[in-house]
């Protein structure tokens, strides 16, 4: 065999392989559809999940995320049933679904404050838990977060409820307050303080927060889902953490960015936002810790409901995705 055919079989073999090589790279993965539940309408502070989309973090991790604004205990639900892998839930939501056996687990705090607050008019002398001592208060309904943090504002500080007079008066906090219907009510931090103090309204603010360590909100998925795809669990909870992260770092951008999500938004609702980011604050975002879940269990107990302990609180949450997106 001369030379010159020696050659020319080498390269066809060469071509050969690097045709065969080609063909046997997997092909880019598809995208994952995911329907989230935010139990909440759009808003300007699920603006770290706008910035997880706007930026591509959730398409880097593998997901298309559509965002649905349905109410929270439709999403611990449709999750606990394994008909969707992920929601934002409330800690004590997780609690009450555990203990009707199902088995959704907590994979990120989100907020690391509980966001619940009672605020009231400057005129009325409210500055403590004490002062609510005899005086009208009212809540959105007898359930739900806002319900659970004003129970654990009260256990905190010696009070029972039979010492306040709490009445419903539905999601009117603003309106209730402003027409003197009750001298104090119960709400987000982040939300009717900042309504009141748009117009101009002079008001006193007791976070829940500063009293107790109670776990708010952040993401679920199920025991299902983590057995079977923990790299699922992982990658979105990264995305959503550096979401988080570039809020923080560049409140502005992101901002700007939940002008893309939530219609007619307008600059005006910024403060939400502001009031958001110090709830979310922490040196390692998305962490949670057993203290809250303990100290959040016992209010419901308190409460009455919770019927008996969940029995292995270590269960209900994991810090195992989040502390995977540190590495």
């Amino acid at each position: 065999m001369n030379k010159k055919i020696r050659i020319t079989i080498i390269i066809l073999i060469t071509i050969l392989l690097l045709a065969a090589c080609g063909a046997s790279e997997p092909e880019e993965a598809e995208l994952m559809n995911i329907r989230l539940p935010m139990g909440f309408v759009a808003d300007p502070q699920y603006a770290p999940f706008y910035v997880a989309q706007e930026r591509g973090y959730f398409a880097e991790a593998g997901f298309v995320v559509e965002f649905d604004y349905s109410f929270e205990t439709d999403g611990v639900a449709l999750v606990g049933a394994n008909e969707l892998p992920f929601a934002i839930v409330s800690g004590e939501q997780v609690l009450l679904a555990r203990a009707q056996d199902v088995p959704v687990v907590y994979v990120m705090e989100w907020f690391q404050k509980f966001p619940i607050a009672v605020v009231s008019k400057a005129e009325s002398d409210i500055l403590s838990p004490e002062d609510l001592h005899g005086r009208s208060v009212g809540l959105p309904g007898f359930f739900g977060a806002s319900y659970v943090g004003y129970l654990g504002l009260l256990a905190a500080n010696d009070l029972q409820p039979k010492d306040v007079s709490a009445n419903d008066i539905g999601f009117n906090q603003v309106e209730s307050l402003l027409a003197d219907q009750a001298e104090a009510v119960v709400g987000y931090a982040n939300n009717e303080p900042v309504q009141l103090a748009g117009q101009g309204e002079a008001i006193n603010v007791i976070l829940v927060s500063d009293y107790i360590d109670m776990v708010a909100n952040g993401i679920i998925t199920n025991e299902t889902v983590i057995a079977e795809n923990p790299a699922l669990v992982e990658r979105f909870v990264g995305a959503i953490l550096r979401g988080l992260a570039d809020t923080l770092a560049d409140p502005d951008a992101a901002f700007e960015i939940s002008k893309n999500y939530v219609e007619g938004l307008e600059d005006g609702r910024k403060p939400v936002l502001e009031a958001s980011l110090p709830m979310w604050q922490a040196e390692t975002l998305g962490l949670t810790e057993l203290i809250s879940w303990e100290n959040t269990q016992q209010v419901l107990l308190n409460a009455g409901l919770l019927d008996e302990p969940i029995g292995d609180l270590t269960a209900v949450f994991t810090n195992q995705f989040v502390l995977a997106n540190e590495q």
